[in-house]
């Protein structure tokens, strides 16, 4: 019922509050410096001119579809901005920095693709009508593009 849920939306408030103030109090909270000297990290992360490459050409098998595959260019109405391409090289470098390296690999590329990509590709009428997902569509990319 209604009080029912009154309680326990002021019983979750308390505890979330509880819980910040012990993440305070234990000195476990980031600072703005702290993130601010992340983010300048995450930027120096290497990112080899190989990787770069791959990531430009899957950017570009979007948007070039024809030169891929002919099962692309019926599928894809329009393709990753250079946006993406920016999106991409920042979200890697974010991936490799989580995990603890200075450097990218492949696999934090094919770890984020779908995110940065599934909103970015417009797909035709016909890939529509053959209930292909955007998914689909970046996994056939991933398979087309050859890993350097």
């Amino acid at each position: 019922d209604y009080q029912s849920e009154k309680l326990i939306l002021n019983l979750a408030r308390q505890e979330a509050t509880l819980a910040s103030q012990q993440l305070h109090e234990k000195n476990l909270l980031i600072t703005q410096t702290d993130l601010f000297q992340a983010r300048q990290e995450v930027l120096q992360i290497f990112l080899s001119p190989a990787l770069e490459e791959y990531l430009i050409q899957l950017i570009m098998a979007t948007r070039q579809p024809e030169k891929y595959s002919e099962k692309l260019a019926r599928y894809i109405a329009f393709g990753a901005s250079p946006r993406a391409t920016i999106a991409l090289d920042r979200v890697i470098k974010a991936h490799a920095f989580l995990a603890g390296r200075d450097y990218v690999l492949p696999g934090d590329v094919h770890a984020v693709i779908f995110d940065i990509l599934r909103h970015r590709i417009i797909l035709t009428l016909e890939a529509q009508a053959d209930n292909l997902t955007t998914d689909e569509i970046i996994s056939e990319v991933l398979t087309l593009v050859p890993i350097p």
